[in-house]
């Protein structure tokens, strides 16, 4: 079915964006083994690295955001759009692609919009709960748009709304390894609680602040816990422990390659929240408390978190009030059995599975003959 199925995916900037796009340029492959996937990205973001890294071709936009601090600035990303714009609709010439996919970040936009102007027809992939302004201004030409969360027909005709849930890294989902094992693999006591703390793979301010003020509850308690910091923190992290005597409950990391590991290692998550995060919580039912980042357009991590806490599927700590309260709230959850079985059981329920496998059938539909 399909051969000689051509595919653009366009997006990126964040892992946020890149991990569901591959997952989706992989479940392609896998219903469609013959199908040429080209991905349109922007020039210096991550995805210029980890596209090719994971098997496919990118092209690269000198596409930008807008510099809302200094107006004048965005002369150059005026002429930016406009380049973008140009070369986006030569790739498209050249490549000849019979459907889109969006997944957001700065190359959606020249690339979707080329695309329509162009009469090819493309689908949205909008993460979070809350719609940012590109995708509201795209859908309008959307063939379909595929959601994570209920509700979404407060920014999109209903009629091309389809719940697709959020496609997430297989490696998350399919650990080969025990709790116990996992527990072992960071150097930590498989009899203890175990809190994973994580940032992102650049880490947060702020989740750092609340472990590094209250080192003294790691100190008193019998919990444990795994601390990603992210790269730009981590040696000033360990400089700032090494005066802080022996902690042997406590093991700090830059990065943790292997996500699937961690969760599977931690009783409690204490995360950012981010939309492709929530969906990896929800499809392993893995209790979470979120700290929204307050840094993000139109504050969508609390709306995204929000959309959990209604449900009683995760627990909420405003970025204001984490430094003061978050570490000795997880560690209260991390050692209430009944508290850790509700929020595994109310958020499983929110997991949406094969959500890549969906999208690209979706995507199919568009592009074969009708």
């Amino acid at each position: 079915m399909g051969k000689g199925l051509r595919i653009i995916i366009s997006g990126g900037g964040t892992g946020g964006h890149i991990f569901p796009a591959i997952a989706i340029a992989n479940a392609l492959k896998g219903l469609c083994p013959d199908a040429e996937i080209l991905f349109v990205g922007a020039l210096g973001r991550m995805e210029m690295q980890r596209v090719p890294a994971a098997g496919y071709d990118i092209k690269g936009l000198p596409i930008c955001g807008f510099d809302r601090r200094h107006l004048l600035k965005n002369v150059v990303v005026l002429y930016k759009i406009w380049k973008s714009q140009r070369m986006a609709r030569r790739i498209i010439k050249e490549f000849a692609p019979q459907v889109a996919i969006g997944v957001g970040g700065y190359a959606s936009g020249p690339t979707l919009n080329m695309c329509a102007k162009m009469g090819i027809p493309y689908i949205l992939q909008e993460q979070n709960s809350y719609a940012g302004v590109t995708n509201k201004l795209l859908a309008r030409k959307a063939s379909c748009i595929c959601v994570a969360y209920e509700g979404m027909e407060r920014f999109f005709p209903a009629e091309k709304i389809v719940l697709t849930g959020n496609p997430v890294r297989a490696e998350v989902l399919e650990s080969p390894l025990t709790r116990e094992e996992a527990v072992r693999s960071f150097g930590l006591d498989p009899a203890r609680r175990t809190i994973l703390l994580v940032g992102g793979s650049l880490g947060a301010r702020t989740l750092n602040e609340s472990v590094l003020l209250h080192l003294d509850l790691l100190r008193q308690g019998d919990v444990q816990l795994l601390w990603q910091t992210g790269k730009g923190y981590y040696a000033a992290i360990c400089q700032r422990l090494e005066n802080e005597g022996a902690l042997p409950r406590l093991k700090v990391t830059d990065f943790i390659a292997d996500m699937g590991a961690a969760y599977r290692a931690a009783d409690l998550v204490v995360s950012r929240a981010g939309a492709s995060s929530i969906s990896e919580f929800s499809l392993i039912g893995k209790p979470v408390v979120l700290v929204p980042s307050p840094n993000v357009a139109e504050d969508h991590q609390k709306k995204n978190a929000m959309a959990l806490v209604d449900k009683g599927a995760a627990l909420f700590v405003s970025d204001a009030d984490a430094p003061q309260t978050l570490l000795s709230l997880a560690i209260d959850t991390v050692k209430d059995d009944e508290k850790l079985r509700m929020l595994s059981q109310n958020i499983l329920k929110l997991g949406l599975k094969q959500s890549a496998e969906t999208i690209a059938r979706q995507a199919m539909a568009q592009a074969l003959p009708k």
